[in-house]
């Protein structure tokens, strides 16, 4: 049974996210310097194969072959890295400007996803004093 259907969940994976993406970005800025560096991004990974899973089998010809239904679905996300591009003369593609707007962005969303936690604590917390 689940008590809050999996509202809390929900939100927890998403602060998760959240989370890796700041630490990710707070990472390339710390690194627009270095020469070499090669800027990361968190994606989703799982998303389509949760999708895919469980909208058809896969076949297996051969014991050795992989099953797709193996696959860990616990972390929906990871980290990449950009070795498409360079923007500076030492080997480095961090565009700073890019980054700081992704912050931004990642705070807002960071934010909201905490309100709305809060939100649900705050209901619970009336239900449970009896709507007072």
């Amino acid at each position: 049974m689940e008590l809050f259907g999996g509202t809390f969940q929900k939100l927890e994976n998403s602060l998760n996210y959240a989370s890796a993406k700041n630490r990710t970005i707070s990472n390339n800025i710390a690194n627009v310097d270095t020469p070499n560096y090669k800027s990361k991004d968190v994606a989703f990974k799982n998303v389509l194969n949760e999708a895919l899973n469980t909208s058809f089998e896969t076949k297996r010809t051969h014991p050795k072959h992989i099953s797709f239904n193996n696959v860990n679905t616990n972390q929906s996300f990871q980290t990449i890295t950009n070795r498409n591009s360079m923007y500076n003369h030492n080997g480095n593609n961090v565009d700073i400007d890019k980054e700081m707007s992704d912050l931004a962005k990642n705070q807002i969303y960071y934010r909201s996803l905490v309100d709305r936690m809060n939100g649900k604590f705050s209901s619970l917390q009336t239900v449970i004093r009896g709507g007072r």
